[in-house]
């Protein structure tokens, strides 16, 4: 049979003071709270650490470095309403031309001294350097042409689609004639018009020394 544990009902002054007593002669257990109270820090010394370590929802150094650097980017970037806009060119065609000299201009071309079809090609250059189609169409030139089809000219032009549009309503609304037959009235003047400007030019380069000599 267990021995009953008697419950102790009312605080006993002769046990409490036993239990006070042996606890203030123990000398090893007031030595060790002495050195852990030595080791604290003060409060002044804990309030500066935490002064300069700042608040614990401040951002660390290179978090503020890096949102500055961002920030920085956004500023150097150009809006959109700043960007330059790329301006549109027109829409353009190709047109295959084939462009000879006069009859008139043949003798001046044999004579010259140059190639008659480098002097072509070079008075084609010139004469659609600036050239713009006009949509009103230009009937051909009844001028004869030269009949040697070494010295013609063939190449592509680049010519406004809106433009050529509008002449194929008027003059070639079932687009059944070529497309150089509706500009040629246009570009061809323009080229035998340089060309007499060349030939003009090369002639005087030919008087030139001749003069010199006499």
């Amino acid at each position: 049979m267990r021995k009953k544990i008697p419950t102790v009902t009312r605080p006993d002054p002769a046990y409490a003071a036993s239990l006070r007593r042996g606890f203030e002669e123990d000398p090893k257990r007031e030595e060790a709270e002495r050195a852990v109270i030595a080791f604290e820090p003060s409060g002044p010394k804990m309030e500066t650490a935490e002064r300069i370590q700042g608040p614990e929802h401040s951002a660390p150094p290179f978090l503020a470095q890096q949102t500055s650097v961002k920030s920085g980017s956004e500023i150097a970037t150009p809006s959109a309403a700043q960007r330059p806009q790329t301006r549109r060119l027109p829409a353009t065609r190709k047109v295959d031309i084939r462009v000879n000299a006069l009859e008139r201009q043949e003798e001046a071309l044999i004579d010259c001294g140059v190639d008659p079809a480098h002097v072509i090609r070079a008075a084609l250059r010139r004469a659609v350097k600036d050239w713009q189609l006009d949509p009103h169409f230009v009937a051909p030139s009844e001028e004869p042409r030269s009949r040697i089809t070494e010295w013609r000219a063939r190449t592509s032009l680049a010519v406004d689609s809106a433009a050529l549009a509008t002449l194929l309503r008027a003059h070639d609304p079932l687009d059944v004639l070529s497309k150089w037959a509706l500009i040629r009235g246009q570009v061809e003047p323009l080229v035998w018009a340089e060309m007499d400007a060349i030939l003009f030019e090369l002639g005087h380069e030919q008087i030139l020394p001749r003069t010199t000599r006499a």
